[in-house]
């Protein structure tokens, strides 16, 4: 039970991570005309709790219960010596801020800081991995690029989730998956490229070819197996949805099904990219091969 609390608060603050920063950066770059603040503090306050009961999840594992974890000694010791917890409070006062901030009057500061503020947090996650448990200062800064490459896809794809139910108008619509494809191989090409990096320093090439036989191994695999699913999904909207949309503003017969087969898409890619970060959230308890 307790293993489970400790994986759920990790996929809460990968969840509020993901959406305070790739969602906040989104309207910045792709949909200007849009700031949802309502998701965006619900983000921060979910990211806020989440890594408190983070810290108090951790304190109850190694203590061997919640009576015994949650005292002032037990949580002192996860913050004070081990980085998982200082990054825990790092990302919570992080997300505090940016809630404290999106109290503002909406405008260029208010946004570049909500952003600012979220980067830091979503920096924090690798912290939460097993690249922080290494010596290598690579590794880390892998995780590091790779927590925020990735919460700007997944973020992205909640923005155009709140788009989509927004019934924005085609042609702010269109502008925003523009803007998005244009940063969207580079983002898939810094993603695979960590992975593969991280991949070398926790599996070991010796060890891909028995990946299957180890728990951390099945679960990686599962994740795998979701990110090229969401690769595929991502490829058919950028050849036939986005054109397809760029066809119906420019007077094309295509009628209203061109955005309803987008919002299909999107909201299965974005399904898939909660199912990874389950699996990541999982996958950061397991230990990896190269560590037995």
């Amino acid at each position: 039970m307790l293993e489970l609390a400790v994986i759920v608060a990790r996929l809460l603050q990968y969840a509020g991570a993901t959406v305070l920063f790739g969602s906040s950066l989104f309207f910045v770059y792709a949909a200007p005309a849009v700031w949802p603040k309502r998701l965006l503090a619900g983000a921060a306050v979910l990211l806020a709790l989440a890594s408190l009961l983070a810290i108090g999840a951790q304190a109850s594992l190694f203590a061997g219960s919640p009576a015994a974890g949650l005292t002032g000694e037990a949580l002192g010791a996860v913050i004070s010596s081990m980085d998982l917890g200082k990054a825990a409070v790092v990302r919570a006062i992080a997300a505090a801020l940016a809630l404290v901030v999106l109290l503002a009057p909406d405008g260029r500061l208010t946004r570049s800081t909500v952003v600012g503020l979220a980067a830091v947090a979503g920096a924090s996650l690798a912290w939460m991995g097993h690249g922080a448990a290494g010596e290598s200062c690579v590794q880390l800064a892998g995780d590091v690029i790779h927590a925020l490459t990735a919460a700007a896809w997944l973020g992205a794809l909640v923005g155009f989730v709140v788009l989509l139910r927004r019934q924005t108008e085609p042609s702010l619509l269109h502008a925003a998956l523009r803007r998005f494809s244009q940063i969207g191989i580079p983002l898939v090409a810094v993603l695979v490229l960590t992975g593969l990096a991280n991949s070398w320093y926790l599996v070991g090439v010796d060890r891909i070819a028995a990946l299957a036989t180890t728990p951390y191994g099945r679960v990686l695999l599962a994740k795998l197996a979701l990110f090229a699913g969401m690769l595929v999904l991502a490829a058919r909207n950028r050849t036939r949805h986005t054109p397809a949309l760029a066809a119906e503003l420019a007077g094309a017969p295509l009628g209203p099904a061109s955005v309803v087969r987008l919002r299909r898409s999107i909201l299965t890619e974005a399904a898939l990219g909660l199912g990874v970060l389950g699996v990541v959230a999982w996958l950061g308890t397991l230990a990896p091969p190269a560590t037995g």
